[in-house]
């Protein structure tokens, strides 16, 4: 076989038979990943602090040498003052933030309808601080106006997509159900089990707890989880520590 024929048969071979077909995924891009790594990880946060702030109640309630209906009831309360306050928190301050981006898309929407080219002169400015050449720099300015000059500025400028706003009534929901999920692993476990162990058998399920949401945190975050996991189970033990010695005091003292 000749060269020639070899080298035609191994760029057949290398090429294939047509164009290479890009590649089939369905895997979340940009904004998109980025926001639902937001909600995760506020999701997963949320549930820390129903798991802590509940075990710290519940422990308290307990070393006072309360029964399990009063551990049921003080749990109950915690758990609805913390996911309540936790839901009304997020609302007020996703609105406060909506409210923002709305004020600042307002701005670039008249800006854009008094001074066009001063808009597109500064867009094309912005790609070429990105690293464009001139030249090319305006000819994307001048296409992405053309397609949504607003969604072009507001992207480059100010980083916002228009069309997906934050949603204070979808982040109250989330932090209200993220905060209940994790406080009602501390109140039954410290209202199932006989008075003889509750008080550890709820230390160890919300120890266990604390690594898993400690984990997931940093691993949403690109962190490494030993540390993170360290943190949390520290500081969910030394919450439980001190309500425990408080409600101790307070049981000995009036008993």
């Amino acid at each position: 076989m000749s060269g020639g024929q070899t080298g035609g048969m191994t760029a057949s071979r290398t090429q294939g038979p047509g164009p290479v077909p890009p590649p089939d995924h369905d895997e979340a891009h940009g904004g998109a990943l980025g926001g639902r790594l937001n909600w995760l990880r506020a999701a997963v946060l949320g549930a820390n602090d129903g798991v802590v702030s509940t075990a710290g109640l519940v422990v308290g309630v307990a070393g006072a040498n309360a029964s399990s209906t009063e551990l049921l009831t003080a749990g109950l309360a915690g758990l609805l003052a913390g996911s309540l306050s936790m839901a009304a928190g997020e609302y007020v301050s996703v609105s406060t933030q909506r409210d923002a981006e709305q004020a600042a898309l307002a701005l670039e929407r008249r800006e854009l309808r008094l001074t066009p080219e001063a808009e597109l002169a500064e867009l094309a400015g912005l790609y070429e601080a990105k690293g464009l050449d001139p030249e090319l720099a305006r000819q994307v300015a001048v296409q992405l106006t053309a397609h949504d000059a607003l969604a072009a500025h507001a992207e480059t400028e100010l980083g916002i997509d228009p069309d997906e706003l934050t949603n204070p009534w979808h982040a109250a929901w989330a932090s209200f159900a993220a905060f209940t999920v994790g406080a009602l692993l501390p109140l039954l476990a410290i209202v199932l089990p006989p008075q003889s162990v509750r008080v550890w058998v709820t230390v160890l399920a919300v120890l266990a707890a604390l690594v898993v949401t400690g984990w997931a945190s940093a691993r949403l975050g690109g962190a490494d989880p030993r540390r993170a996991v360290l943190r949390n189970v520290l500081g969910g033990g030394v919450a439980m520590g001190v309500t425990y010695a408080v409600g101790v005091l307070l049981g000995a003292s009036t008993g």
